[in-house]
Formats: structure tokens, C-alpha cells, sequence
């Protein structure tokens, strides 16, 4: 059983702690999905989140706000229970954080379908030649009368396949660089959408290389002003980044508890694992990164539910350390474990896969660093 003792936390309010409880005893009686088809498997999990009223958290309406609170405690008990689970919810959010943000009312109907589980979000940003760097970004929309025309690439783009629709970042020329880009949104079935290549990865997600031909797009397509593409991007990832973090600790905390269960059980040189000072040094390490991963995660989340305008300091401190805390925490788990670990079927096996692209996307570790490195020298 999972520490529950950090829901006390003046970070919740009592909805918070309702909301964790309630999630957390959903999955124990529903999580078990057959994941040996990955797209099936995550049409399904949305679809089943959607019905059990946990995507309603993963955008706002009109009139409405982002608890961030709420959203990283859903990622934590998802991840803890079923990383595709996690992932199925997370992009819903991601991909529609642009409409939750700065969307019109017509743009926000289709907020109404992704937070029933009913149509299925991606999130376009990411560039063969353009990762981390995004003012490099070279996908095009081209003013063509009351329109545009949309040309270039996007890859590694979760739901990349199975997505209903789309929001695209593309440089629409306003100014050099990153303040030239604008948002975009596009449905699946518009003309002119391909497909290159569905990505396999050591974790399986739908990941997907897309190209854009010549796809005309309405004005009313996009998301917020001309030419603030790139502070339209920054502000999901602002308010999504700490989320990764709570994705993260969730792989911690069942890590741990697959590492106390072992070590409780299993037996070695006549006596319990556990009773090993090494052993115990180990747990020890493991129970504080977990809880240094929570404290600076949930501090990031309480402080852009107060009102602050930006976190990208307390976000990047939260995705940082909680992603590479993670890692160090479920390896450890899968040396205790010792063959076992590394074998199919084993909940640490899988977390190992997990865990890894967390240190990648929505900005690498190295980008976190310089992040906070500039907000340090800033002060």
C-alpha cells in the first residue's frame, strides 16, 4: 500500500484529498486492460476515464481554471497503478491545453468530447531538426486569403495515429524566431494529414512521424493571437511540466512498494532481505527521494493554483528531480529484486521502461538545469 500520508499536506484542500481516494480505489477495480494492443488499449483507457468523470480535470470550459493540484494527483495515482493509464490521461490534457488556455467558444466544443473520453488529443510540437530547440521550428503556415496553408513535419507525437485532432505549432512569420510562431488547430480528417511512420519505443505508446501537405486551415483554426505560438506552448507546458514530475513519483512510489515487499519476503543468508544494513540504506534512500520528489512537485502545483503567472522555476525544480529521482529509485528496486527484476511480467521491469522518456520530454533534464540556472541568476 502506498503512502497516503502526504495527502495531509497544507498543499490539499479536503476536494484533493476526496478526489486521491476516490481515484485511487477506481483504479483498483478497473484498471486491468489488455495492453498487448497499444492503440486499442489507450482508445479504451480514454474512453474509460472519460466515462468515470476523471478527464472532466483535464481541461477547463469557459469560465473555468486548471487545477494543477488535482492534475498531478491524478498522474501520480495513474502512474502508480498503470503507466498507459497515465499516459491516456495526460495527453488529453496536454493536448487540448492550448484550447483550455486561450481556445474560442468554438474551439472549446471540442473540449466537451475529449473530456467525455469521446475524441482523442495530441499535442504537435516537436520537429526532426527542432527537439528542445523551438524557435528552430520549421513547419510553415502560409497566409493564403482568409486562411492558411500548413506544410512541414512533426515527430515522436503522442497519440501520433489514434488522435481525433491536433494542435499544431507552425511559424506563421510574424518575426524571426520563436516570436514567430502561431497555434493551430487541426482535425484528424482534414485533407492533407499523413502519417510517416508509427515510432516504437522500449515503452510502447502511440507515437507517430506526421507531415503536413499543403492542408488549409481557417482563420477560426487558430488558438489565440498571431505570432504568440510560442507563449501559447510555454503556458501549457508552464502549467503541465509539474505533472510529468507527479507522473514520475507515481513510478516511484509503486517502485518502493514492489522494493518493501520484496525485501519483506524474501529471504537471503538465513534471514529476512530487509534486516541487511545495506539494504535498509537503500530503502532509506529511496523513501527520501520519493518524498523530496512529492514536496517539490506539490509546492509547484499549490503555487500556480494561487494565482502565480508563471512557475517555470518551481516546475522545472519539480520535473527535474522528480523524473531523476524516479529513475534512481526504481533501479534500485530492480537491483533488490535481482533476476527478477529484468524479467517480463515484473512491475519493476516495466516501470524501468517507463520512467525513462519522462527524463525527455516536455523538456530534458539539461533543459530543466539551464532553466533553472537562469531563474537562480536572475533573482
Amino acid at each position: 500500500m502506498a503512502d497516503r500520508s502526504f495527502l495531509s499536506w497544507p498543499f490539499f484542500e479536503d476536494r484533493h484529498r476526496e478526489l486521491a481516494e476516490g481515484l485511487d480505489a477506481w483504479c483498483a477495480a478497473h484498471l486491468h486492460v489488455d495492453h498487448s494492443d497499444t492503440d486499442a488499449a489507450c482508445r479504451s483507457l480514454v474512453a474509460m476515464l472519460g466515462q468515470g468523470g476523471w478527464l472532466r480535470h483535464s481541461g477547463a470550459g469557459e469560465g473555468e481554471t486548471l487545477d494543477v493540484r488535482s492534475l498531478c494527483l491524478i498522474r501520480e495515482t495513474l502512474a502508480r497503478h498503470d503507466g498507459l493509464a497515465d499516459f491516456a490521461f495526460a495527453m488529453q490534457g496536454l493536448g487540448m491545453g492550448a484550447v483550455s488556455l486561450f481556445g474560442t467558444p468554438d474551439q472549446r466544443k471540442w473540449l466537451d468530447k475529449t473530456r467525455a473520453g469521446k475524441a482523442i488529443s495530441a499535442f504537435a510540437l516537436t520537429e526532426p531538426g527542432s527537439g528542445s530547440d523551438v524557435a528552430r521550428t520549421a513547419t510553415t503556415a502560409t497566409r493564403d486569403g482568409d486562411g492558411f496553408v500548413l506544410n512541414g513535419e512533426k515527430t515522436y507525437i503522442s497519440n501520433g495515429g489514434i488522435a481525433d485532432l491536433y494542435v499544431v505549432f507552425a511559424r506563421t512569420g510574424e518575426a524571426p524566431g520563436a516570436k514567430g510562431l502561431s497555434a493551430f488547430l487541426l482535425p484528424a480528417d482534414t485533407p492533407g494529414l499523413e502519417i510517416v511512420e508509427r515510432i516504437e519505443v522500449v515503452a510502447p505508446h502511440p507515437l507517430a512521424h506526421l507531415r503536413f501537405n499543403d492542408i488549409r486551415l481557417p482563420a477560426s483554426a487558430m488558438i489565440g493571437q498571431p505570432g504568440r505560438g510560442f507563449q501559447v506552448a510555454m503556458s501549457v507546458l508552464d502549467v503541465f511540466r509539474s505533472t510529468v514530475g507527479a507522473a514520475a513519483l507515481g513510478f516511484a512510489r509503486r517502485a518502493l512498494d514492489e522494493a518493501l515487499a520484496r525485501v519483506k519476503e524474501r529471504q537471503l543468508f538465513g534471514a529476512p532481505l530487509h534486516e541487511l544494513q545495506m539494504v535498509q540504506g537503500h530503502i532509506a534512500d529511496m523513501a527520501l527521494d520519493v518524498d523530496a520528489s512529492a514536496l517539490l512537485v506539490y509546492r509547484a502545483a499549490w503555487t500556480k493554483d494561487m494565482g502565480a503567472p508563471r512557475v517555470s522555476r518551481e516546475a522545472a525544480m519539480a520535473k527535474l528531480n522528480a523524473t531523476e529521482a524516479a529513475q534512481r529509485v526504481i533501479d534500485t528496486a530492480l537491483q533488490l529484486h535481482g533476476g527478477d527484476g529484468v524479467r517480463k511480467g515484473f512491475i519493476v521491469e516495466s516501470l524501468y521502461r517507463e520512467i525513462r522518456a519522462l527524463r525527455i520530454y516536455e523538456g530534458a533534464t539539461d533543459v530543466q538545469k539551464v532553466v533553472i540556472a537562469r531563474a537562480a541568476l536572475d533573482a
